[in-house]
């Protein structure tokens, strides 16, 4: 996991050869004013989805304590407070159902052992390994989350 503001972004586009464009494509938009929706920006490489909606309960999020197979998420907080809860995937024991390969999704029951605050111009990249709870909060929280296909 690597949390960090979009001014520092360029420091991590050697991390995966596609985060320069995804880094790219964030800072070419403007954020505030982006349409909600699932946006192309390479193919099935690079994909943008734009939420803007209530934050939800820490028991509602950590329902549906997620990692992925097949993608990176690089989730951008645009407006409001969101928290997320973390866990490392190799200290997960409980797995709720089966890898949903359609969705890319693994669930656990597990719960997180770490929560972090996100706000404005933040953003958090969840590797493979990076189980999460997100939007945590109260109020309206704006997000745009880019799926960065390995």
């Amino acid at each position: 996991m690597i949390l960090d503001t979009l001014a520092n972004a360029q420091q991590y586009y050697s991390v995966h050869p596609l985060f320069e464009k995804a880094f790219a494509y964030i800072a070419s938009q403007d954020l505030a004013n982006m349409e909600i929706g699932k946006f192309e920006i390479d193919g099935d490489n690079l994909k943008a989805i734009v939420s803007d909606k209530e934050g939800v309960t820490t028991e509602a999020s950590t329902a549906k304590f997620e990692c992925h197979n097949k993608h990176i998420d690089i989730q951008v907080c645009i407006r409001g407070k969101e928290t997320i809860g973390y866990k490392p995937r190799n200290g997960c024991i409980a797995p709720k159902g089966d890898y949903n390969a359609e969705k890319d999704v693994q669930l656990y029951n597990d719960a997180p052992d770490t929560y972090f605050g996100l706000t404005d111009n933040q953003f958090v990249i969840f590797f493979p390994n990076d189980v999460h709870a997100p939007m945590i909060g109260e109020g309206l929280i704006k997000k745009l989350v880019i799926k960065v296909k390995i």
